[in-house]
């Protein structure tokens, strides 16, 4: 066999047959080197051919650290650069390959190229066993030039630690690209005059007779590259026999040839560039660069056996394919882990549930709007100002249709909407709270003013707290929440945000993807401040409205007949509130369970605050449907001066009437000592009668002014309010006539 020729000073032609370093190739380094065996880099073009077919853009590649390894990965970079695949990464090894594989079930590979001896390759398919990086996820490129059974061969020798049997599984399905050795077509006649099989037939009893077990497949080493070292003696001989015709057509001779003729080495190079003829291991050409132009064949091992996919022609971009190929998971492996984003939503069973009392509550809200109207000329809804009880109606009333918006997701809206939904959700919570806890709030206010405060100013007493006050403070909240909320929308307004969650495995398990839950939320750019400044506020109102309930507990006045009713549903709306904020801040990632929570405190609140407040106006009215003693009672409407005076008289009298009893206690009170010191002195007891006495506690207020009142006199009752240390209250009524 001849390897090549040879010139000094770079006019030698070197033609090889078993080389196949793509370094080779460089024109720069052998500018006169040309080869019949294929460059390494001949199945890269084949390579990314596969890839596009099989729409695989994301490839690894693992290679062992070897020259020629790595200017085969260096031409499949920039192949791959062009043809739009992203290389997710490249690992390389010297000896041993598991941290390298390793990272590769790190990095999510699943299409790797690899590159490396059959040594190093049985290495590498060990550990891919133990990764499992195989089977219907993982495709794998191997060189195709190692023996057809080289994953079980020399096990044991070369120390692998799997079996033969975990070898063939780890191997079942890869892919293998190699230029073609041998000619298809056995039947065709070569340039020699024979065909391909009748020269593989010479060649394997040559190698009988030289000792070879030909029958049980065990040949000798560069057996495979037998057909291209004998093309490359016949590229050689037409080359010569080229140059010898052309040189005798000038009557020179390739005899006349030396290290130093120039003119003669140009035309033995240009004679094997353009060789070109049917040889044993097929088309023989050659490029530009010298290397081998030849069919790519792609092969794939089903059931433990290599099996012929096609063929490749990289000159013409043609693929011959035979739809053989069987893949692991019946579909084609997928390059990525495909990750399915699913939008965690609320449960429609609970949202339909949680929309249902809502919607039940509005209609209740409204029949009750109506009844405050209807039976507004009785004094039990008079008494209870009517006007602030239809505000609170209607902040009820946004309090539950802002459930219907805290249950609105992507199963009814579009990404692009949700902003929308989102200050829907902040302006429609925020005013009905107000309405609802401000018209509630603004009741107990008065009745602390026209309590508490008559303690130290007797003048409190006869002032009557103007309803517009009350209305005034409703709509000074509302400004103040206008305001924030206005500011918080233009400056920084709310969005929709995604909040992901750690993959999970699908249902299905062929379906070879994982599932990324995601959650929408409503926040801004800030949203931490703005809480903070809507949670401040609100807060200092359900404290402030809390203490005030608490002070008021025990009062009742004839102004606001339902304080104390008030006052429970201040109390169930701070406890709920101060209750359900930090809960949702930890279960907010649970769509269900804070929808429920929020849902279920509001629902709550709105239905219990309506039944606190209404349920005993109800009542009473049913069952005195025809009460008109309180047709004319209104305490809304304003005092006449005849009334004033009257009630002024009333003041001063009951003012008399303390200094007057003072006066008396004081006088029992001597004769009582000196009664006692007369029985000490006879050694007798005494027993004092009980007598009334006013102590620091005991308030005396006269009723306010009705044309349907209860006293014996013009003018109205006089009350006792007396208060004991322990808080309870005993109310002592004497008319102006027994006094």
């Amino acid at each position: 066999m001849v390897k090549g020729f040879y010139e000094c000073e770079n006019r030698n032609r070197e033609l090889c047959y078993g080389a196949s370093s793509p370094a080779l190739s460089d024109r720069n380094r052998f500018p006169t080197l040309f080869r019949t065996h294929p460059s390494a880099t001949v199945h890269n073009p084949t390579r990314i051919k596969l890839m596009r077919k099989f729409n695989w853009y994301r490839v690894a590649i693992l290679q062992e650290a070897e020259e020629v390894f790595i200017s085969t990965v260096e031409d499949l970079e920039s192949r791959c650069m062009e043809a739009g695949i992203e290389i997710v990464t490249r690992q390389s090894f010297l000896s041993d390959p598991t941290d390298a594989v390793r990272n590769l079930r790190r990095q999510d590979a699943r299409v790797v190229v690899g590159l490396f001896y059959v040594v190093a390759a049985r290495r590498v398919l060990c550990e891919i066993y133990k990764q499992q990086l195989y089977g219907r996820s993982n495709v794998w490129f191997f060189i195709g030039w190692y023996e057809d059974d080289w994953f079980v061969n020399n096990l044991e020798k070369e120390g692998i630690e799997c079996t033969a049997d975990q070898m063939r599984e780890a191997a079942e399905g890869h892919l293998t690209t190699e230029a073609l050795m041998w000619n298809q077509n056995l039947n065709e006649r070569t340039i020699s005059g024979m065909t391909s099989e009748e020269f593989r037939v010479r060649l394997n009893d040559a190698l009988r007779e030289e000792g070879y077990d030909i029958d049980n497949k065990r040949y000798p080493e560069g057996y495979q590259e037998a057909p291209l070292a004998y093309d490359a003696v016949w590229s050689v001989a037409l080359a010569f026999n080229k140059t010898m015709n052309h040189l005798h057509k000038y009557g020179k001779s390739l005899k006349e040839f030396n290290y130093n003729n120039k003119e003669i080495a140009d035309d033995i190079y240009s004679a094997i560039n353009s060789t070109q003829f049917l040889g044993i291991s097929g088309f023989v050409a050659f490029s530009s660069q010298g290397d081998r132009i030849a069919l790519t064949q792609i092969e794939q091992v089903i059931n433990g056996n290599y099996v012929v996919l096609g063929y490749y022609d990289t000159q013409a971009d043609n693929l011959t394919w035979f739809d053989k190929e069987v893949w692991t998971g019946i579909k084609v492996p997928q390059d990525r882990t495909i990750i399915r984003k699913v939008l965690r939503t609320v449960s429609l069973p609970l949202f339909i549930c949680m929309c249902v009392i809502s919607s039940v509550g509005i209609l209740i809200s409204i029949s009750l709007i109506i009844f405050n109207i209807w039976n507004g000329h009785r004094r039990v809804i008079q008494s209870s100002h009517p006007v602030c009880n239809t505000i609170m109606l209607f902040g009820v009333i946004v309090c539950l249709t802002s459930v219907f918006l805290l249950g609105l997701d992507g199963n009814f809206v579009p990404p692009h909407v949700y902003p929308s939904v989102c200050q829907a959700r902040a302006w429609s919570l925020t005013i009905g709270f107000t309405l609802a806890y401000g018209a509630m709030f603004s009741k107990v206010w008065r009745v602390h003013r026209l309590t508490t405060k008559a303690k130290s100013d007797p003048k409190v007493r006869m002032k009557k707290v103007q309803p517009w006050k009350l209305y005034s403070m409703v709509s000074g909240l509302l400004v103040v929440d206008f305001v924030i909320l206005l500011v918080w929308q233009l400056q920084d307004p709310l969005q929709r945000r995604i909040e992901p969650f750690p993959l999970e495995n699908p249902a299905s398990l062929s379906d070879d993807s994982k599932i990324r839950p995601e959650l929408e939320h409503c926040a801004s750019h800030h949203n931490t401040v703005w809480l903070g400044i809507v949670y401040g506020y609100k807060g200092l109102i359900l404290v402030f409205g809390l203490f005030l309930a608490y002070e008021t507990r025990s009062l009742k006045v004839k102004q606001i007949n339902d304080s104390r009713y008030v006052g429970m549903s201040i109390y169930n709306v701070v406890v709920l509130c101060l209750v359900t904020g930090p809960i949702i801040l930890v279960i907010g990632s649970q769509q269900d369970a804070s929808f429920a929570f929020v849902a279920l405190a509001i629902i709550f609140c709105c239905f219990l605050s309506m039944a606190l407040i209404f349920v005993p106006k109800v009542i009473e009215v049913i069952r005195h449907p025809r009460d008109k003693a309180e047709s004319k009672y209104n305490p809304d409407a304003g005092v006449s001066k005849e009334e004033e005076e009257r009630y002024q008289k009333l003041i001063n009298e009951n003012e008399d009437l303390q200094r007057l009893i003072a006066q008396k206690e004081e006088k029992i009170k001597l004769l009582k000592d000196r009664l006692q010191e007369k029985e000490s002195e006879k050694g007798g007891v005494y027993l004092a009668p009980p007598i009334l006495t006013q102590g620091k506690d005991t308030i005396i207020v006269p009723d306010f002014i009705t044309d349907a009142g209860t006293s014996d006199s013009a003018f109205g009752g006089i009350s006792f309010y007396t208060r004991s240390s322990r808080a309870s209250q005993s109310d002592i009524e004497f008319s102006e006539s027994y006094l």
